[in-house]
This record gives structure tokens, sequence and C-alpha cells, in this order.
């Protein structure tokens, strides 16, 4: 295997059906929380998510709390959105995030400022998340900056991930986007969360006609839903995405709500495995990553596969 290559990439590329997880970074000045939590997630999880401001929340740095991951021995998958960032910002943090040894890159445009808790902060969107797919890809492949000055030596050789939303409208156009963000360097993509999945079949489907799935691997973002409150929260207020009635039924009639949302989660987890095309799952617990190992037992994910020869780097 090429040291450059990042666990994750080198799973992929062995076929194994791959897990991930996912960590939100505190709105505090501490990485010990970070650390905690991917300790519950280590032997669980192939690699972990730090998210980039979610929400346009100040939170501590993505690329921070991606080297505390790798302190805790797990492997991260480092979000970047453009939202915060012009060109220049955005190539420098790439420089030094993958000097202190992250090799897992996901490209997002960012919720919008208003969303978040500095509603009249300048926005800067320099570029969008598929212009920024090619920017990471041009400077791992043809070695140059976004300017076109070349990159004399150390290339940032990142595995560039993007994400996909089959429940957004126009349907069909989500996967044009996709392929558009192919077309620009994506390897791999995760997806917004699942839960009505008969669409999901129907997006795969289109997803497979075009041969997308040939041409990057596809993971499959599922979340536990601990409360039918929760759940009714997210179908009414959550934009692009789709909450079935009949699941927060099921969470209202159970004696006990969280081990029904565990439940409805590995079955979700065993139900995708079998579509065509799905190389791995995203497990999206942020707030209850504790519940992750359960999860992944339940759902038949374990032993988690082995990697010859790779160690996570400790900074």
């Amino acid at each position: 295997m090429s040291e450059n290559k990042s666990r994750l990439q080198t799973l992929f590329e062995q076929g194994e059906f791959v897990v991930t997880g996912e960590i939100g970074p505190p709105k505090a000045a501490t990485g010990e929380g970070i650390r905690e939590h991917a300790k519950h997630l280590q032997g669980y999880c192939d690699a972990t998510n730090l998210t980039d401001n979610q929400t346009a929340i100040v939170r501590l740095s993505s690329i921070a709390a991606g080297i505390h991951v790798l302190r805790a021995g797990m492997e991260p998958i480092v979000q970047m959105t453009c939202r915060d960032r012009n060109r220049i910002a955005i190539q420098s943090d790439l420089l030094g995030a993958y000097s202190l040894g992250i090799k897992n890159l996901l490209c997002l445009t960012g919720d919008h400022q208003s969303f978040g808790n500095h509603p009249t902060a300048a926005n800067v969107f320099d570029v969008d998340s598929i212009q920024l797919i090619r920017m990471v890809k041009r400077m791992r492949d043809e070695k140059v900056f976004a300017c076109g000055e070349q990159i004399k030596h150390d290339e940032p050789r990142f595995f560039i991930g993007a994400v996909a939303n089959p429940f957004a409208d126009p349907f069909e156009v989500r996967v044009y986007r996709m392929e558009k963000k192919i077309n620009a360097g994506a390897q791999f993509f995760q997806t917004q969360i699942i839960f009505d999945l008969e669409r999901f079949e129907r997006w795969m489907e289109l997803v497979r006609e075009r041969g997308l799935h040939e041409r990057a691997y596809i993971m499959a973002g599922v979340m536990p839903v601990k409360s039918a409150k929760v759940a009714s929260y997210m179908q009414k207020f959550v934009s692009g995405m789709i909450v079935p009635d009949d699941m927060i039924e099921r969470l209202k009639k159970a004696e006990n709500q969280q081990a029904e949302a565990v439940e409805i989660c590995v079955e979700q987890i065993k139900y995708i495995k079998n579509i065509k095309g799905v190389k791995g799952v995203h497990i999206m617990a942020v707030g209850w990553e504790e519940i992750v190992p359960t999860i992944v037992e339940k759902a038949g994910l374990l032993p988690r596969p082995a990697v010859p020869g790779v160690k996570v780097a400790v900074v």
C-alpha cells in the first residue's frame, strides 16, 4: 500500500463495507471530549468525520479536532466548507492539515450563516463545493495552486470526499450534481441521513443507470433518533430530509424509545447493505457517540477489517 493512502481509501479499494462515524467539535477550546468520543468509536468505525462549524455555529476548528482524533488513535475525515474562507485561506488550511497527518477531506458548501449564532456575519462562498473539489484535486494531481502556480514539493494528497442528498428536490437533479462532483474529483460520498428507504432505493437506481456507483464509493448516512419528539422536529423543521410518519409512530408506541431507535437504525443498515452500489454506512450519532458500538455490533459489522502495515499517525 502507498504510504500516502489513508486507511479509509485502502479499505474501499480492498472492497470492504466501510463504517464511519461523526463527531461535532465543542464550542470550547478543549479536545478532551473529542478524544473521549473517538475512543467510543475506535474499533467500531474505520474513520470519523469532524464537522466544520456545523449549522454555522462557532466551534473548535475541524482541523484541530482531527488532530485530537489522531492523538486518540483514530483516523479523521476533516470537513471543509466554503462558507467561511476564500480560496487563499482554504488552500493554506489544506496544506496545514495534510502536514499534520490528515489524509481524508470532505468538501461541502456549508450552511448559510443566517442559521447560526452569528447571523450578521459576512459570508464568503468564494468557491462552491464543486469548485473546491476541483481545486483540491488539482493541488494533488497537477501540483498547482488555484492560481496556476506550481507546488514545488510536498503537495497535499487527500482522499477527496463529497456529500449527496437523495431527498432534495428536484429529485433527478441531485444525481446530475453528484456526477459533476465526481467529474471534479470526488472519490467518495456520504449521503444525507436516510429514513425513507424506498426513495433512497429509487435514487440509487438513477445512480446505477449513470454508472456513478462504479466511479465513486457511496456511503449511506443513517442516524439513531433518540425519541419521537426529535423525529417529529426533524420532519417539520429540517429541510432536505424525509422522516416517515410510521417511524415516528413506532417510536411513540415503544416502551423504551432509545432502544427502539437503535433497532430502527440497525434494520436500516441491514437493508441498505444489500442495495447494489452502496459501499459503506456513515453513522451520525452526534451527541450520542456511545451508542455507535451497539449499533455496529447489532448490525453485524464486526469485526472491522484490518489494514496491514497502516498505522494512524500520532502527532
